[in-house]
């Protein structure tokens, strides 16, 4: 029996991937990196501190220097996310909460985000959870099941008893390795691996997969 949904935030809830994309570019930029759409694909799903190891390649910085380029990317990319609203929610993704609650069901955030909280108060929904985990929560990042082994404790439920709704192929297997039953968001060669799979949030039918898990 499925007692808790628990739903990653960017590219589920609200598409922040482009202000994350054009943070990092920033960066980049600045640094004389190449760094385009392409090779930010690699960065989904990713906590910001493995995103800047990928950027960097094999160039080489000083701690100091890395944890300045940490803080100048979030800036960049706080500034952009101040000015989100409730208009920013996916289409579906608010609907798809409210019917989970409707049903009984415990709802929270997993994602891997430092700044999910605030973004969550910008749309206007912070209060709908239950609990809300993100890059303060745990040591552990995605495709490690931390996330989400710590939103199931804090809802007091067992992992196996929830799903994650996730678009990144980080995210599905960290679902897994919590053994949680997994949606995935997005094309079959990112999320294919997850039990149930949909092109985008609108699409999901839960009732369908209530009803597929209790059969």
């Amino acid at each position: 029996m499925i007692q808790a949904i628990i739903f990653d935030l960017d590219g589920v809830i609200t598409d922040t991937a482009e202000y994350h994309y054009q943070a990092w570019k920033k960066l980049a930029d600045e640094e004389n990196i190449h760094f385009g759409r392409k090779e930010n694909e690699r960065l989904r799903g990713v906590a910001r501190a493995e995103s800047l190891k990928l950027i960097l390649g094999e160039k080489n910085v000083t701690e100091l220097e890395f944890q300045e380029m940490l803080e100048r990317k979030n800036g960049y990319y706080k500034n952009m996310i101040n000015q989100m609203t409730d208009k920013d929610i996916l289409p579906g993704a608010k609907e798809l909460i409210v019917e989970a609650k409707n049903k009984g069901l415990k709802v929270a955030i997993g994602s891997s985000s430092k700044n999910a909280k605030t973004v969550l108060f910008r749309l206007g929904i912070k209060d709908i959870f239950d609990a809300i985990t993100d890059g303060y929560s745990v040591d552990g990042v995605k495709p490690a099941p931390d996330l989400f082994l710590e939103a199931a404790r804090l809802m007091r439920v067992e992992s196996t008893k929830c799903v994650v709704i996730e678009d990144s192929e980080a995210g599905i297997e960290a679902a897994h390795r919590a053994s949680a039953i997994s949606v995935g968001i997005g094309p079959h060669e990112r999320v294919g691996k997850a039990h149930y799979r949909y092109d985008t949030v609108n699409d999901i039918q839960l009732y369908e997969i209530l009803f597929s898990l209790a059969n």
